[in-house]
């Protein structure tokens, strides 16, 4: 269901609502055209590195919200600026596998069109295959709308080695730091509950000491007698 827009109906509909209602209605109208459109994915990584000789998958893939009817695909290859075309099918409905025709050695299709994948292997590679891949799409139902991704391969005679070292250094300092930070708390813990119980000792000394000299003097837990003694008569 395509999404028309008639200005002049635009206007009539802005003249009875205020701005705010009226953007509101023209954002979710944009949207909802915006989520029928197909989407072609060469995942979140849109390159790969590979050793000379070696076999890879250029991956692709497509979506719809609204389904697909005669989706006509192809992938073709940015040969120093001249597109030469790799392979190209047509998949009638959702799940059916196409029929795909290629036209350059050493690829196959290897998607099936198992969970919308239309992805190829490319065999035994050359320094002459790495360059940029086009994954392309046209959906019937979006009236003859374009849709593509870019996917790059880089052939190399051997894979880098990457140096650790700095990320080793890296981590081991903020480890060491963490661990430290670690042993200050807890001696910091450790300390504190010495001072306390040293303070709890002292207090219940102070208390002890009070009692006896109270004691001593006549004031706590003692009789005074408040009779005079009379000498005794000879």
């Amino acid at each position: 269901m395509a999404v028309e827009v008639h200005w002049m109906g635009f206007d009539t509909l802005k003249m009875g609502l205020s701005q705010t209602h009226f953007n509101l209605i023209v954002t979710i109208l944009l949207g909802v055209g915006a989520v029928q459109a197909l989407e072609m994915s060469v995942g979140k990584i849109p390159f790969l590195e590979a050793v000379n000789g070696s076999t890879v998958m250029l991956p692709c893939t497509y979506s719809s919200c609204i389904g697909i009817e005669n989706l006509y695909f192809n992938w073709q290859f940015n040969d120093n600026g001249t597109m030469q075309k790799v392979c190209e099918a047509m998949i009638p409905t959702d799940g059916a596998v196409p029929n795909v025709k290629m036209y350059k050695e050493r690829f196959e299709f290897v998607g099936k069109n198992k969970n919308n994948n239309i992805s190829i292997l490319l065999w035994n590679i050359t320094f002459e295959d790495g360059g940029q891949y086009t994954c392309f799409g046209r959906n019937r139902k979006e009236k003859g709308k374009n849709h593509s991704a870019i996917f790059r391969l880089i052939v190399v005679d051997e894979l880098r080695v990457v140096d650790n070292t700095l990320t080793i250094i890296i981590a081991s300092a903020v480890g060491g730091a963490i661990a430290l930070l670690m042993g200050f708390m807890l001696l910091k813990n450790f300390t504190l509950f010495v001072l306390s119980k040293l303070e709890e000792k002292n207090k219940e000394c102070l208390v002890t000491s009070s009692g006896i000299d109270n004691t001593e003097n006549g004031l706590s837990g003692s009789k005074v007698d408040s009779k005079p003694k009379t000498p005794k008569q000879k």
